[in-house]
């Protein structure tokens, strides 16, 4: 072993018993070490940063169906969960699908219905796994935008700035466009900076789901190179997944581009 491996186990072995928590300590330890404690120790005791994933909870780990659609729905299988007016249907693998991201990412949910509306689901559909969020978000975070959807004019539209979490809920430069993917609709990341967001179609009970979640599915794929990617603008436009973000091309831009305008002007 070679003197500077030496020095570097004997700081380990410092750290690993009591880190020292004053400035006193650590130059008691790099007087007998030689070596400068607060190098070595940010070198042993940091890994690879985990990157936020930013999921919903409607439309890709289960189907919420207001009672009204259940005429619509396959009379062949029954809701996992019901409360009020809504019918809940889990998609098939969503909890080893939740592992899986775990595992991989800090994982946060953000939906952008009303909290008293996810708190049921969540509890029935994550269990014990949901305290393993990084955070909870709902439709308080979400901005509105005064303007409706438009597939269905009676639905407000509500967007998720990333900015919410990257200025506001961890404003010392934890997570930034560099290492954050926010899964949600094209319509609700227009005010986000390109490439942040995948937009991926809404899980339908009606049609075979085969295994989108499971493990040998795109989805998963497609994660394990965000997480191993350096920057997750960059992974993310080489490689297109999901359905198109809404830009000057998209069929719609004359409705969105108008929302985007008026944030413009209002941030101004």
């Amino acid at each position: 072993m070679s003197a500077e491996e030496s020095k570097i186990k004997n700081v380990a072995v410092a750290s690993s018993i009591d880190t020292p928590s004053s400035e006193e300590e650590k130059e008691e330890i790099k007087s007998e070490t030689g070596t400068d404690l607060g190098f070595s120790l940010d070198i042993l005791s940091l890994g690879p940063k985990k990157k936020l994933l930013v999921i919903p909870l409607g439309g890709l780990i289960v189907r919420r169906a207001h009672v009204r659609e259940r005429f619509t729905l396959p009379k062949n299988r029954r809701p996992n969960l019901s409360y009020g007016k809504f019918m809940i249907y889990k998609r098939r693998y969503c909890e080893g699908f939740l592992k899986f991201c775990f595992e991989r990412f800090e994982v946060g949910l953000w939906s952008s219905a009303m909290e008293h509306n996810i708190q049921a689901v969540l509890n029935h559909v994550t269990g014990d796994v949901k305290t393993k969020f990084l955070f909870t978000m709902d439709q308080k975070e979400c901005t509105d935008t005064g303007f409706t959807c438009l597939k269905n004019k009676n639905k407000p539209l509500f967007l998720k700035q990333l900015k919410y979490i990257w200025e506001k809920k961890y404003p010392n430069g934890e997570y930034s466009a560099s290492n954050t993917l926010l899964i949600t609709d094209p319509e609700k990341a227009i005010l986000n900076p390109p490439n942040t967001a995948i937009f991926l179609k809404e899980y339908d009970v009606k049609k075979k789901d085969g295994d989108f979640l499971g493990p040998d599915g795109e989805l998963r794929a497609f994660l394990d190179g965000v997480a191993e990617a350096k920057d997750v603008q960059s992974y993310v436009k080489e490689h297109p997944f999901g359905e198109p973000a809404i830009t000057p091309s998209h069929s719609d831009w004359d409705y969105y581009s108008k929302i985007i305008r008026f944030f413009d002007k209002k941030d101004k």
